[in-house]
C-alpha cells in the first residue's frame, strides 16, 4: 500500500472513530445521497448543509454523499419530470412534448418551467422518503462490519 493511501486511510479511520455510530453515519450518507438526487441544480449542497446543521450530522460525510449523487441528479432529472407529470396530471399544463416556440410569452414559459420543476420535486420527494429508509437500513448493516465503526459503537 502506498504511503499516501495509507495516510488517507488513517485520516478516514480517525474521522470515523470520533464517536459516530454506524446508524448515524448511515442516516447521514443516505440523506446526502437522496438530497443529491434532487432535480434542481445548485440546491442540494445548501440543503445538505442546512439539514446537517439542524440534525447535527457529519457535514463532510453528507456533502460527500451529495457529490457522489450528482451524476444521478442529472440522469434522473427527466424521469422525475415525467413521473411528476404523471402523478400530478392536469389538463391545463404545458407538456414536455409541446415545443416551446419564440411565439410563447415569457410568462407562460416561466410558468411552465416552474410547473415542471414543481412536478419533478414532488416526484423526487415521494421516491426519496422510502429510498432514505432503505439506504439507511442497508448502510447500517454494511457499516457495522467496518472494524473502526464497530469499535466506536462498542465504546458507546
Amino acid at each position: 500500500m502506498s504511503r499516501s493511501v495509507r495516510a488517507m486511510r488513517m485520516k478516514v479511520e480517525g474521522w470515523l472513530s470520533q464517536g459516530v455510530s454506524p446508524e448515524r453515519l448511515a442516516l447521514t450518507l443516505a440523506l446526502g445521497f437522496a438530497i443529491g438526487c434532487l432535480p434542481m441544480v445548485g440546491i442540494p449542497t445548501a440543503l445538505c448543509l442546512l439539514i446537517a446543521l439542524g440534525l447535527r450530522l457529519n457535514i463532510p460525510a453528507i456533502q460527500a454523499a451529495n457529490y457522489a449523487a450528482m451524476p444521478l441528479q442529472i440522469a434522473l432529472m427527466f424521469p422525475f419530470v415525467r413521473l411528476g407529470g404523471w402523478m400530478f396530471a392536469s389538463g391545463s399544463h404545458v407538456g414536455m412534448h409541446q415545443p416551446m416556440t419564440i411565439h410563447t410569452s415569457p410568462l407562460k414559459l416561466i410558468s411552465a418551467s416552474g410547473s415542471l420543476a414543481g412536478q419533478a420535486f414532488g416526484a423526487w420527494f415521494v421516491t426519496a422518503i422510502p429510498m432514505v429508509l432503505l439506504m439507511t437500513l442497508v448502510l447500517t448493516a454494511l457499516l457495522r462490519k467496518v472494524p473502526v465503526l464497530a469499535k466506536s459503537e462498542a465504546g458507546d
